[in-house]
């Protein structure tokens, strides 16, 4: 598949069936975010995948709780290391995003899980104090199909060489 094919077609999924994720499939997924670029190749993430049930529903209270996540077939708890590199935040989201991509391929969904009690998860999940969750991903076989959602136009965000320049798309 084209990848600007799977950016344009991707959507965020709450709602899932209950079906496990092939373990080859979940792999593939993990992989692509290993491959991900980092600053200096200084690769700071590591990332815990919870299948385990009654894990994936403690993490409910802690993401607020947002249902959907105990619901899915797998959640990806994706960690930074601020001793590994400065942009221990920056460089988990660009992983998280080609494993989200990756998802896609897969025939899989995934909702980025930002509003969460990150002491809770970090308790449920025993992770060390150096290490920050940057982000949860809920992963699993999609049980919707949300549409499009509205997007900023072009006029609106790209520029050319200084800001409020509007860049001359040809198409």
């Amino acid at each position: 598949m084209e990848v600007f094919k799977i950016i344009s077609e991707r959507r965020t999924i709450r709602k899932y069936r209950k079906e496990p994720i092939p373990e080859d499939a979940l792999e593939r997924i993990l992989e692509a975010g290993r491959l991900a670029p980092s600053a200096a190749n200084r690769q700071p993430w590591s990332f815990i995948v919870v299948k385990d049930e009654s894990i994936k529903n403690k993490l409910i209270d802690a993401c607020r709780g947002q249902k959907f996540v105990g619901e899915a077939g797998a959640v990806i708890a994706v960690l930074g290391d601020q001793n590994i590199s400065r942009w221990y935040r920056q460089d988990p989201i660009i992983a998280a995003s080609f494993m989200t991509l990756e998802a896609y391929e897969e025939g899989l969904g995934v909702c980025w899980i930002g509003a969460f009690e990150e002491d809770k998860v970090k308790q449920i999940l025993k992770i060390p104090e150096n290490l920050s969750v940057v982000i949860l991903l809920t992963v699993g076989f999609p049980d919707e199909k949300p549409p499009p959602r509205l997007r900023k136009s072009r006029e609106e965000i790209f520029f050319l060489d200084e800001y409020g320049k509007p860049y001359p798309f040809k198409s």
